[in-house]
């Protein structure tokens, strides 16, 4: 009878200890709470004290908070093809929106060719995503990220898959590579290629030698992405179009389809 109700207080310790992750909520009220009981997790995750000082700070993000509520706006539909996806996406026409990848790759030969002798991603795929994202640079989003990340973090249908990118968030500002200010999309992706934090924190290459890997640096960020998807079993000089298994790669930056056959699509326009 000792044994069983030591094992009962062992198992009781197990579920109440702070292995548990924070609660996710249902109401925005309940922001300061969940910040509060995700303090816990940071720190037991290594996050320092400038980290936990943003968490402090940190607003719920209202976009991200009704982006979230309203999932339907998510799914979008299913486009047949992807040049009206693209440009739907871009708010131009895919044919300008291929011209303007080519342009970008014609400005920066040395940089797109070192990403591809290094990782073996063609400069046409990391132009394509660099586009997508943030129009080659144009606008790099305006929700401050360590906001963004954990608002993500406590709506319960993101959570807690996204709990780990919001603790991540607080270890780029340990890092000072962001601030608590420091702005991006929605979903807490930050720099030019939008990033999750906790995909910056695993992939980030420092490709300028200046001993930091800088999100917000252009060269850092697309060796960034080159990275993230040779590490994530892309072949190089294979082809990727739809049903190759570099398309099926792609999925690691994107999970939409939509969103895969336009990077593949506008990839192979340009190269052509």
């Amino acid at each position: 009878m000792r044994k069983l109700c030591r094992l009962s207080i062992i198992a009781l310790l197990a579920m109440t200890g702070p292995s548990l992750a924070a609660s996710c909520i249902t109401d925005q009220g309940s922001f300061g709470s969940y910040k509060q009981n995700l303090a816990r997790d940071a720190t037991q995750a290594g996050v320092k004290n400038a980290g936990l000082a943003a968490l402090s700070s940190a607003q719920l993000s209202g976009i991200t908070w009704r982006f979230e509520s309203q999932p339907s706006s998510q799914t979008g539909v299913s486009y047949g093809d992807p040049a009206e996806f693209l440009a739907k996406r871009t708010q131009s026409t895919a044919d300008a929106f291929v011209q303007g990848a080519r342009r970008k790759i014609a400005n920066n030969p040395k940089t797109f060719a070192f990403m591809e002798k290094q990782f073996g991603v063609p400069a046409s795929i990391l132009a394509t995503i660099w586009g997508l994202e943030t129009s080659w640079g144009g606008y790099l989003g305006g929700s401050p990220v360590v906001g963004a990340s954990v608002t993500l973090a406590s709506y319960c249908r993101r959570h807690p898959r996204f709990e780990t990118h919001a603790i991540a968030a607080m270890k780029l500002v340990d890092r000072g590579l962001i601030t608590a200010n420091t702005k991006g999309g929605p979903s807490g992706e930050l720099g030019h290629m939008q990033f999750l934090p906790g995909n910056w924190i695993n992939y980030g290459v420092d490709a300028t030698g200046d001993g930091r890997a800088d999100p917000y640096n252009v060269v850092d960020a697309l060796a960034s992405a080159a990275n993230m998807l040779r590490q994530n079993g892309w072949k190089p000089g294979q082809p990727f179009g739809q049903g190759s298994a570099n398309f099926n790669v792609l999925s690691v930056w994107n999970d939409s389809g939509n969103y895969q056959r336009a990077i593949a699509y506008a990839a192979q326009q340009i190269d052509r």
